[in-house]
This record gives C-alpha cells, structure tokens and sequence, in this order.
C-alpha cells in the first residue's frame, strides 16, 4: 500500500476509535504484531502478537477503566509503510477519575495490517493515574 493508502486506514481506524470502537483497529493488528511502549516505567514493555497486546496490554487496561476508551486523534503523518499519529485520550478509571493523557503512536504496516508500534505517552501521569503495571505481566513471548 502507499503512504496516502495507508494514512487513509489510520484515519478510518482513528475514526472508530474516536467513537470507542475498537473493532477496525483490532481487524487491522497483524497476528504477530509487536508493541513497543516506551518509556522507563512499569507500563514500558514490548508485547509479542494480537493476542498477547490484546489480553496482556488492553485487557488488563479494561479492568482499569469504564467504557467507552476513546483515542481522539489530531495529526496524521505518513511515509512509505509507516503512519504516525498525534492523539489523545479520554477515559476514565472505573472509580471515575479522568485518564486523559497525550500520545504520539508510529504505525508500521505490511499487506494492510499493523505489524509493529511504538507509543510515546506521558509515562509519570499514566502511573498516576492508573498505578504500576503489574510486574508478573504479561505472558509475552521471550525476545529474539
């Protein structure tokens, strides 16, 4: 796919999630898609594959905070296979506190899925906000 190909899926993903449907993001993940979050905090982990980011990541994320979780996007910005996007989140802790923290993602993609990402966030709020990120997660597959 091109780059403009590409943006246009991150938008049409961006879209849905904007609404707090994370269907189409879900559809596009790679089954060996690899998530970097950075940072050097709890939640600075790499997760290995769809399942994996889906349970260990978003699932754990989801025991945290009430539905919807929204990711409300500002810039998009594509280059051959790789989109990046400026968003922000709204959600909020299942107590109610608000956890509305500013992201910067890269999208890598191949044959119209999301093989890698790496997310770039305000890791001191996030701790704050939604504590430590549980040390004996996740179960992900051992590096290379």
């Amino acid at each position: 796919m091109s780059a403009a190909e590409n943006k246009r899926l991150m938008q049409a993903i961006y879209a849905k999630l904007a609404e707090g449907d994370g269907t189409l993001f879900r559809d596009h993940l790679a089954d060996d898609v690899v998530m970097h979050i950075t940072g050097r905090n709890s939640w600075s982990q790499t997760f290995r594959g769809k399942a994996s980011l889906l349970r260990d990541l978003y699932g754990y994320l989801s025991t945290l905070t009430q539905n919807p979780r929204k990711s409300i996007p500002c810039r998009f910005i594509a280059d051959e296979d790789i989109v990046v996007v400026e968003a922000r989140g709204e959600m909020k802790r299942k107590d109610g506190v608000a956890y509305e923290n500013e992201y910067c993602l890269v999208f890598k993609f191949a044959d119209r899925k999301i093989v890698e990402m790496r997310e770039y966030l305000d890791s001191a709020l996030c701790e704050e906000i939604l504590g430590a990120f549980p040390r004996n997660e996740p179960k992900a597959a051992s590096a290379d």
